[in-house]
């Protein structure tokens, strides 16, 4: 009830949950020209020229094949998805299972740790001693080929002369078939070079190329020492047998043989007491 001190004009505010209604939004046209067609055919509406009213029956009749096929469709989709839900539960189970024989397997290997250096160790001698034992198939020796046209050198008593280099020592060196004696400034070699290794060094090229005891040596020597004037002489011997016999090349090409060694005694320098000595220190 108003209180009679109120003004009529007055009038007591509304509580907030007396609020008006909200006005309803209003219905839209419909959008598509053939229920429009439909809605005007259906009040008697004439159409303009060259159109036919639309009937109702054809958007009917458009719709029910594409509501058949959605139907027909519909089991076909259930089943994919059907599959697709077994599948996880089908995959699970296989993980379960894979999972503890993952720990199983890397249980051993941890327990494993601590032998894993002395066995490595084992391992690896015992291969090493096999990869020893086993003899390894040895490389083919490439020979360099001799043209056949080449011509042995010798002079009208049929011997064949190299000079062999050596340090300082130069030999000049005559050979030519004979028993294997070797003659040098006038002696035997037994005599000359009296060390048994010297003696050595100067049947080496007849050792390798097969030819011990078939050839005489004559040769002359001057400068240096033994040591050097053996390695000489070997080299003068080295040089005359391709040019006696073209064919054995090869064989002393690649003993080294026919190389002549450039190794002398190094030069004394000044402040030195010899190549590299050096005088001795002093502190006071």
């Amino acid at each position: 009830m108003a209180d009679e001190n109120t003004p009529e004009d007055e009038q007591p505010e509304k509580n907030e949950t007396e609020k008006e209604p909200a006005e309803q939004p209003k219905a839209r046209p419909a959008r598509r020209t053939g229920q429009r067609r439909a809605a005007a055919a259906a009040a008697g509406e004439t159409t303009p020229e060259g159109e036919q009213p639309a009937s109702a029956e054809q958007p009917a009749a458009r719709t029910a094949p594409r509501r058949a096929a959605a139907r027909r469709s519909a089991p076909a989709a259930a089943e994919e998805t059907a599959a697709e839900s077994e599948q996880p539960e089908k995959e699970q189970p296989e993980k379960e299972q894979a999972e503890p024989a993952e720990q199983a397997t890397a249980r051993p290997a941890a327990q494993r740790r601590g032998t894993q250096t002395f066995e490595g160790l084992g391992s690896l001698r015992q291969a090493m001693a096999t990869a020893q034992a086993a003899p390894t198939p040895a490389a083919p020796v490439a020979m360099a080929v001799v043209a056949q046209d080449i011509q042995p050198r010798r002079d009208e008593l049929g011997r064949s002369y190299a000079t062999g280099k050596r340090k300082n020592a130069v030999a000049r060196v005559w050979i030519r078939p004979g028993n294997g004696k070797i003659e040098v400034n006038g002696r035997d070699s037994p005599i000359y070079f009296a060390r048994p290794v010297l003696r050595m060094l100067l049947n080496q090229p007849f050792v390798v190329t097969d030819r011990l005891g078939q050839f005489d040596v004559w040769c002359t020597v001057k400068g240096g020492g033994l040591s050097g004037q053996a390695g000489a002489v070997r080299h003068g011997i080295s040089k005359a047998l391709p040019l006696y016999e073209p064919a054995l090349r090869p064989t002393l090409k690649h003993g080294g043989f026919l190389t002549r060694d450039s190794r002398v005694v190094e030069r004394k320098k000044y402040g030195r007491h010899k190549a590299r000595r050096r005088p001795q220190y002093s502190k006071r």
